[in-house]
């Protein structure tokens, strides 16, 4: 059978780099696998083919010599070229965590956790001991899942306590983890009592998580390290606290900006006065000037959120004219005595609202 480019047998460009001839192969060699495709002889060809493609192009000094005299530059046509050695311990190093060769290390489980800030915890920052259910080592068996620790494990008979078994593939002898110890090679020979046989338990931990201040609703805070324990050696999980902040009878933030609206009386925003607003520090008092209009904005400095350890922003108080309702006859009385007494210039700007209106 005619030979192809080896190129074209993985299928990339002729100044395709490492990482797409390692990317190409990989596919190939995970569709073609003889473990993919028992007793078919085509793949198995297809297989041996890609292997020995990527085993001439992924070598600088062999791929050189192909490109400049082809096939006779890397040993003629006589059969595949693959140097069995060699490409084995690259099979390895690409799928050895896949067909089972590795012991692979199981990270621990993440876990999340929801905290419920107040609108000021949430915009000051604190600090919050939480307690939440997580599975631990098992302190009776040390993990193990074994009665008497460590020592209550055996050897698996299945793999001879290797963690793995031998499987022969055409040429190929291949490794795959034993199903019966989960690649562990040790078995247990009788459960413990305390976690019968998982190795580990339910338990309550409690840690003390910090909030920086300006944490938005729905941020999430990942805790290293502060999940359930890995299993055969592999890291523990990480917790994810979600963030959920109460809403405020007063104040919404926008940024590090603060914002409240403060509803004063006609007399006040007209006359001017002293009124009491809230902030994140505590109540304070405001000067509103005479003639407020309704919808003014007042700044507070230094009285907003924080974010990053930079300086607080600032409070935004909208000041908003309450219109008098369920009026007595007297107060009508008085009020429609006010508004006849008041001069256009004394309303600038419903007056300029009338002159534009005119000349539209």
């Amino acid at each position: 059978m005619a030979r192809r480019d080896f190129y074209e047998v993985l299928g990339v460009q002729r100044d395709a780099d490492a990482v797409v001839l390692k990317r190409a192969y990989r596919e190939l060699a995970l569709k073609f696998h003889p473990d993919q495709n028992p007793d078919n002889p085509e793949a198995e060809t297809r297989f041996k083919e890609v292997s020995e493609a990527y085993t001439v192009l992924s070598d600088p000094e062999k791929r050189m010599r192909y490109d400049r005299r082809g096939f006779e530059g890397v040993g003629g046509d006589a059969g595949f070229g693959v140097d069995l050695g060699a490409f084995t311990d690259l099979f390895d190093s690409l799928f050895g965590d896949l067909f089972g060769k590795k012991k692979a290390k199981t990270p621990g489980r993440d876990l999340r956790y929801t905290l419920e800030l107040s609108f000021e915890e949430a915009a000051l920052g604190t600090k919050k001991a939480i307690t939440f259910p997580a599975r631990v080592d098992c302190q009776t068996c040390g993990g193990s899942g074994a009665k008497g620790g460590a020592a209550g494990l055996k050897a698996c008979t299945a793999c001879g306590g290797k963690g793995e078994l031998k499987v022969q593939q055409g040429f190929f002898s291949l490794s795959k983890k034993c199903m019966t110890c989960g690649g562990e090679g040790k078995v247990v020979s009788e459960a413990c009592e305390a976690c019968k046989g998982a190795g580990t338990i339910e338990s309550e931990r409690e840690f003390e998580v910090a909030i920086p201040a300006g944490t938005e609703d729905g941020s999430t805070r990942r805790v290293p390290g502060q999940g359930e324990p890995g299993r055969r050696g592999g890291p523990p999980g990480d917790l994810n606290v979600v963030v959920r902040v109460k809403p405020h009878p007063f104040f919404r933030r926008e940024g590090e900006v603060v914002m409240c609206d403060v509803p004063v009386s006609l007399g006040q925003a007209a006359l001017g006065a002293v009124i009491e607003v809230p902030t994140l520090d505590g109540r304070v008092e405001m000067r509103v000037p005479p003639g407020t209009q309704s919808g003014t904005l007042f700044r507070l400095r230094g009285k907003g959120s924080a974010k990053g350890g930079a300086p607080r922003g600032d409070a935004h108080v909208r000041v908003v004219v309450e219109t008098p309702t369920n009026l007595t006859a007297k107060q009508r009385e008085l009020l429609e005595q006010l508004q006849k007494s008041i001069a256009a210039d004394q309303s600038p700007l419903q007056t300029g609202f009338q002159s534009k209106l005119k000349d539209s």
